[in-house]
C-alpha cells in the first residue's frame, strides 16, 4: 500500500478542524445537560442532526479513500479510462452516478482520484454527476416527485457532468488550466482484467490490512474533513436562524425565485440526504422544477467545500474557481428551461 504524507503541517495545529470538531462535541454535551428550546439548544440539535445525516457517507468515503490510496495507478486508470477522451468522461460520470455515497463522501473519493492520475475533466464529471445521483437517493427522489421528474433531472445532471468534463479536459489540454502533476505522460497500463488480477494477488487478507486502510483513509481525508466539519457548523447556524417556510414561500418559478435559489444553495451546506426533501419542496410547493434542479446542482457549482477542497488538492485557485465558472451557466440554462415547461 502506498504511503503519502498528509499535506497539512503536522507541527502546526489545524485550528479550523479542531474548532469545528469542538463545537460539534459541545453540541452533544449541551443537548444532554440543558433544557428548554433555546436558540442554543436548536443550534446544538441542528449540529447533531447534520452529523447523523452524513456520518455514514463520510465513513464510507474515508474507507474508499484508504482503499484507493493502495490501489495501483494502472488499475485506477483502467477503470475510469484515460483522461482527455470522451470515453474517460463517460466512465467517470457513470462512476459518480453508481457510487452510493453522499456528496461529502464523493468529495473524498474525487480528490483521491485526482491523486491517482485522473484528468481534471474526469474529476469534474465525477463530482458533478455524484451529489444526489447515488442509487439510494435516486430511489428517495423517485418516491418524492415521481419517476418522470426523477429521470429528467438525472439525465440533465449527467449531461451537465459530461459537458463540464469535456470543457475541463479542453482547458487542461490547451494550458488554460494546469495539468494534473500526478499523471505521467506515456504510461502504459494493462487491461482492466489483468490489472485487477495482479492487484488481488498481492493483497494480504489480514485484520491489520483493514486497520491500515482506515488509518491511511483518515490521514488522507484530513484536509477535506476540516471543511466538512466546518460546513456542518455553518449549516446549523443557517438552519437555526433561517426558517424553512421562509425560503419555500419566496422561491417560485421566476427569475427572482431562481436567483434566490442560487443564493440560498450557495450559502447552505447540507449533505445530499438532507437536501433532498427540501429540493422536492421547490417542485411540490413552489411549482418550480428548475429551482429544484438548481438547488441540487448548485451544491457542486458554488459549494465552498468543493472549491476549497479542489484548491487544497490541486494547489490551484484557478482550477477551483473554474468549477463555478463552467457549471453555473449550465445550471441557469437548464433551470430556465425546466421552469418554462421544457
Amino acid at each position: 500500500m502506498t504511503n503519502h504524507k498528509c499535506c497539512t503541517n503536522s507541527q502546526k495545529p489545524d485550528y479550523l478542524l479542531w474548532a469545528s470538531l469542538g463545537v460539534i462535541l459541545l453540541s452533544f454535551v449541551w443537548a444532554n445537560v440543558a433544557t428548554g428550546e433555546t436558540l442554543l439548544m436548536v443550534l446544538a440539535k441542528e449540529n447533531i442532526n447534520l452529523l447523523f445525516s452524513m456520518w455514514d457517507g463520510i465513513v464510507i468515503g474515508i474507507v474508499a479513500v484508504g482503499i484507493l490510496n493502495g490501489i495501483p495507478k494502472g488499475l485506477v486508470m483502467s477503470i475510469i479510462g484515460r483522461g482527455g477522451s470522451l470515453n474517460g468522461i463517460l466512465r467517470a460520470t457513470a462512476g459518480g452516478v453508481l457510487l452510493d455515497l453522499c456528496s461529502h463522501g464523493i468529495l473524498l473519493v474525487g480528490m483521491q482520484l485526482y491523486k491517482r492520475g485522473a484528468s481534471l475533466g474526469q474529476v469534474a464529471a465525477f463530482l458533478i454527476a455524484s451529489p444526489w445521483n447515488s442509487l439510494s437517493l435516486t430511489f428517495i427522489m423517485l418516491t418524492l416527485v415521481g419517476w418522470q421528474w426523477t429521470a429528467l433531472i438525472l439525465v440533465l445532471s449527467m449531461l451537465m457532468a459530461i459537458i463540464s468534463g469535456l470543457l475541463f479536459d479542453a482547458f487542461e489540454r490547451r494550458g488554460i488550466l494546469p495539468q494534473n502533476p500526478y499523471t505521467v505522460e506515456g504510461e502504459n497500463h494493462n487491461g482492466l482484467h489483468r490489472e485487477l488480477q495482479d492487484y488481488l494477488k498481492n493483497i494480504h487478507w489480514r485484520p491489520r490490512t483493514l486497520l491500515r486502510v482506515l488509518k491511511v483513509g483518515i490521514i488522507e481525508s484530513r484536509m477535506i474533513l476540516r471543511w466538512i466539519l466546518f460546513g456542518i457548523v455553518l449549516a446549523a447556524v443557517i438552519r437555526t436562524f433561517v426558517p424553512t417556510d421562509l425560503f419555500v414561500a419566496v422561491f417560485g418559478p421566476t427569475i427572482a425565485g431562481l436567483g434566490a435559489t442560487l443564493l440560498f444553495a450557495t450559502i447552505l451546506e447540507v449533505c445530499s440526504e438532507g437536501s433532498m426533501p427540501v429540493a422536492a419542496d421547490f417542485l411540490l410547493r413552489a411549482k418550480a422544477p428548475g429551482n429544484m434542479f438548481t438547488f441540487l446542482m448548485t451544491g457542486v457549482s458554488t459549494d465552498y467545500t468543493e472549491i476549497l477542497s479542489l484548491k487544497e488538492t490541486t494547489k490551484s485557485w484557478k482550477i477551483a474557481f473554474f468549477l463555478p465558472l463552467v457549471t453555473l451557466p449550465q445550471v441557469v440554462i437548464f433551470a430556465l428551461l425546466l421552469n418554462n415547461g421544457m
